[in-house]
């Protein structure tokens, strides 16, 4: 489970403003596994409600789908009648840190905006991550191809209009992402082949509902971006007061232009990927 997030609570609301952003991406990154997309059998790590499941579901053979928090799942298995029926999905409750699954069991596994939820270590923060990406290299394939959807720290320090209105859990979730870089040292360190990424520019993860200028005062829209889960009381109310000052003065629509113009320069997300090698 989320190390900070209470996802058995924003379960419920979760898919009202959250989709799969890059996903087409995803495929092309998937694609270089070497087999054609109808016959990959796919994990789906850290699944949570099934956005990303669902769009990919009719592109690949199969998908494990895998999460720890079963209120996600309970939501994610009621997307997957048809194909979990069919066998075209199976659910899984377990840890990414300790997979349930054979060794090179999967022609590719995607990790969608999840690695920060990941405990560390004292002295380790990013024990996490490390973990994590021993257990999907030991399951993947020779061949096989590993996606992640994660978030560049210069794409969160210019890349969210509200960060500005909340910059210390800005600054503790920012910790949490590391460099580029630094992960592909921790890829390549566990024998995986660093093989690039991209950040499309104009995808926003809540999709429209980012674009609200009133969004932060509904609890349920805070709940589409786990930052606000590290927001104490007190900068909570501050930020709330900060909202309805702006619109009290007219100025709330400027201040989020004024903050998201960074934006489309820097993206979101960035995707990257890697390879298993064949032997």
């Amino acid at each position: 489970m989320s190390a900070y997030e209470r996802y058995a609570v924003t379960a419920a609301s979760y898919d009202e403003t959250r989709w799969a952003a890059g996903q087409e991406v995803i495929l092309g990154c998937l694609a270089q596994a070497g087999i054609p997309l109808s016959s990959m059998t796919l994990l789906d790590a850290g699944c949570g409600t099934g956005n990303y499941a669902r769009a990919l579901i009719d592109r690949v053979g199969c998908i494990e789908a895998l999460d720890l928090e079963p209120a996600m799942l309970e939501r994610a298995r009621a997307k997957f009648e048809e194909e979990a029926a069919s066998g075209r999905i199976r659910f899984h409750r377990g840890s990414v840190l300790e997979l349930p699954f054979e060794d090179a069991s999967f022609d590719g596994v995607m990790v969608n905006q999840m690695l920060h939820h990941l405990p560390g270590e004292p002295g380790d923060p990013l024990a996490g991550y490390r973990r994590a990406f021993a257990e999907f290299a030991r399951v993947l394939r020779p061949g096989g191809v590993l996606t992640v959807n994660s978030c560049a720290p210069h794409q969160l320090d210019g890349g969210y209009w509200y960060y500005a209105l909340v910059p210390e859990a800005a600054r503790r979730i920012r910790e949490r992402f590391p460099p580029l870089r630094r992960l592909r040292e921790m890829l390549e360190a566990r024998g995986l082949e660093w093989r690039g990424s991209f950040a499309p520019l104009d995808l926003v993860l809540m999709g429209e509902a980012y674009f609200d200028p009133r969004g932060p005062l509904d609890p349920v829209w805070r709940a589409g971006d786990s930052t606000f889960a590290l927001v104490t009381p007190e900068e909570l109310e501050r930020a709330l007061a900060t909202l309805r000052r702006l619109e009290e003065e007219g100025k709330l629509e400027r201040f989020l232009a004024e903050q998201d113009a960074e934006r489309e320069k820097l993206g979101q997300i960035v995707i990257f990927h890697a390879r298993r090698p064949v032997a």
